[in-house]
């Protein structure tokens, strides 16, 4: 058997850049430039994690390939544009996740389980049918390498939609009625950093677990839908 050369988590930012989220653009790209400085500046832990940037709106655009970010200069920024096609990312991910995990096993590193950081701030505009391709992204019989996958809505965004979009119920947030977007934004990538930091230690210390980093109370709160 070759020698393994590590064990990486694959983590995947996935973010709305419809129209309406021009209004929080300048939190968007701060947010990524904070997650690149932390990542960073914890080499040990973002050897284990390997980041990509997807931006989705009436269709995706790849703004990072799956790559170790100690390697990038800077990160690019996400550009607003168009509607907020759900189906696109969903479609979009379940083509892109199992050929970047095929890609780093053939290079020989074990995979953990990928984790998307989805981030909206509206419903979808192509009504239901994000729905097909999101079951077979998060079916584990039809996609092996199904993510693990935390939807975050601010805004407009719903808190029934987000809690359809997470895997788990403790994976979905919203932010509070009258909560500042821009602010929310922040927040979203406070959150993302602290998990993946937090996800990255204990791989580093061979207790592998996915830590999902609670956001500020005051502004965000676990979506519940209503029944």
């Amino acid at each position: 058997m070759a020698d393994v050369k590590g064990v990486l988590l694959p983590a995947y930012v996935v973010a709305d850049e419809s129209g309406s989220m021009a209004v929080c653009e300048r939190e968007l790209t701060d947010g990524l430039v904070s997650l690149h400085e932390s990542l960073r500046g914890a080499p040990m832990l973002a050897d284990k994690v390997r980041l990509a940037i997807v931006g989705f709106a009436d269709d995706v655009e790849e703004r990072l390939a799956l790559t170790d970010v100690r390697n990038e200069v800077r990160l690019p920024q996400f550009v607003i544009r168009g509607l907020t096609s759900y189906g696109a990312a969903f479609q979009d991910l379940l083509r892109r996740i199992p050929d970047d995990v095929a890609r780093l096993k053939r290079e020989g590193y074990l995979v953990h389980r990928p984790v998307v950081f989805f981030l909206s701030d509206g419903a979808p505009t192509d009504g239901e049918a994000w729905r097909t391709p999101h079951r077979q992204l998060t079916d584990k019989g039809v996609t092996k390498a199904a993510p693990n996958i935390i939807a975050v809505g601010v805004g407009h965004a719903e808190a029934r939609t987000m809690v359809e979009v997470a895997t788990r119920p403790e994976f979905a947030f919203v932010s509070v009625p009258g909560a500042d977007v821009g602010r929310s934004i922040t927040v979203f990538f406070e959150m993302l950093t602290e998990s993946l930091i937090q996800s990255g230690n204990t791989l580093v210390n061979n207790r592998p677990e996915l830590i999902i980093q609670k956001p500020d109370p005051n502004l965000m709160r676990v979506a519940i839908d209503m029944v």
